[in-house]
């Protein structure tokens, strides 16, 4: 089942719940599950009705006026979740909203691709604002036969469902009120050769582009990518790209450049949809007349 920390007693203050948020939240890999909250209501089969009825809970029908708003959620500042296979990962997530009588708390629920399912709630800090942390993992917990979080079938977009309370006791459901990006770590090597070199030579570049494997806690040649070659001069701040290399069959990189002045020579890997981003550090080439 879904892990969770259960939040702290409530805490008063300007007529609101002020109890800290709570983090936490480890998922069963490769099997959807309902959801239990702190408070012991099973809400995993409320949800989908109430998804398919369009109203929120405690409505018999329609939407009544005064019933809180859920304007949106915004998972780790912004930036996609980016995961290997060996530390945790954690990343707050936030649900803003409105009510007359303020935001009081809220369940949080992640769901990704091929049954990737992450649950946890929270007191919210301000009328308008709830937030909570979660945190997942692609290793095994040491000494233990616990499976781990994710698979990489998991990576890709995931989406954000709320259940958010008001402080007068109205609830509203709201579905896919955000979205982001779950992706597998990648790592990026750089060498030119030979050096120093002498100008106007022929200089090798080469490197590897690997990535987490969620299923083996392994990095692996991530094969068939396009990969720009990028130079950056002595004395500058600024890179440019001068080629892009696809990665051949075991990840690996390799072409031959003009030597022209001093600089740095490095690989750029934008990402994909599964998978983070990487650079390789600068490799420094003394071209000598």
């Amino acid at each position: 089942m879904s892990r969770f920390a259960a939040p702290p007693g409530n805490g008063q203050g300007g007529g609101r719940d002020t109890a800290p948020s709570v983090a936490g939240a480890r998922a069963v890999r490769r099997r959807p599950v309902g959801r239990v909250t702190s408070r012991g209501v099973v809400v995993g089969a409320v949800a989908v009705l109430l998804a398919g009825a369009g109203t929120s809970v405690g409505a018999a029908s329609g939407t009544a006026s005064g019933d809180p708003v859920v304007s949106g959620a915004t998972v780790n500042s912004g930036r996609d979740v980016i995961v290997g296979i060996t530390h945790d990962v954690r990343f707050s997530v936030t649900v803003t909203g409105s009510d007359d009588s303020g935001l009081s708390f809220a369940d949080v629920d992640l769901k990704g691709p091929h049954g990737g399912f992450y649950t946890t709630d929270a007191y919210c800090e301000t009328p308008t604002a709830c937030t909570t942390g979660f945190t997942v993992n692609a290793h095994p917990a040491p000494g233990s036969d616990d499976w781990v979080d994710l698979a990489n079938a998991n990576a890709g977009t995931w989406s954000v469902d709320a259940l958010v309370d008001a402080g007068d006791g109205d609830s509203r459901f709201a579905p896919g009120v955000g979205s982001f990006g779950l992706k597998r770590a990648a790592r990026l090597t750089v060498d030119a050769s030979p050096e120093p070199v002498a100008k106007g030579a022929r200089l090798t570049v080469t490197g590897k582009l690997v990535r987490a494997n969620w299923d083996t806690y392994r990095y692996a040649g991530y094969v068939g990518q396009a990969v720009k070659l990028q130079f950056r001069p002595k004395n500058s701040s600024t890179y440019t790209t001068v080629a892009t290399v696809n990665t051949n069959s075991t990840g690996n990189l390799r072409t031959t450049v003009k030597a022209v002045k001093d600089g740095y020579w490095r690989w750029n890997f934008t990402g994909t949809a599964t998978t983070g981003p990487a650079k390789a550090a600068g490799d420094y080439v003394d071209v000598r007349p």
